[in-house]
């Protein structure tokens, strides 16, 4: 796996949804435990330069979504995982079908 990568300020709107970012205190100081976080959209809210509102779901160590939050973070201590976690698709056995009666 290649080192993620950090996306700098100059870009307006450098996230898209289903991108998986990983959060420390680089990007608040809100996030001192570093915390994974799969983009659902970039909020158009006001705010400082170089900073920006996103709407997500923080990832479990599974990579499954364990909370939606709205998240106010520095662009500059963002960085974008380059392989996104994505939660295995649950196994189950098939269910056996037996035959119905009708109107007996």
């Amino acid at each position: 796996m290649t080192a993620p990568r950090t996306v700098g300020p100059s870009t307006s709107t450098p996230f898209r949804s289903g991108d998986v970012l990983h959060l420390t205190r680089a990007a608040s100081p809100q996030f001192a435990r570093p915390i994974a976080v799969r983009v659902i959209r970039t909020l158009e809210w006001p705010t400082y330069d170089g900073w920006c509102w996103l709407d997500g779901y923080q990832l479990g160590p599974d990579g499954s979504a364990v909370a939606r939050r709205e998240l106010f973070v520095q662009l500059a201590g963002v960085r974008l995982l380059t392989a996104p976690t994505s939660p295995s698709p649950a196994r189950r056995a098939p269910s056996r079908r037996t035959p119905v009666r009708v109107g007996a």
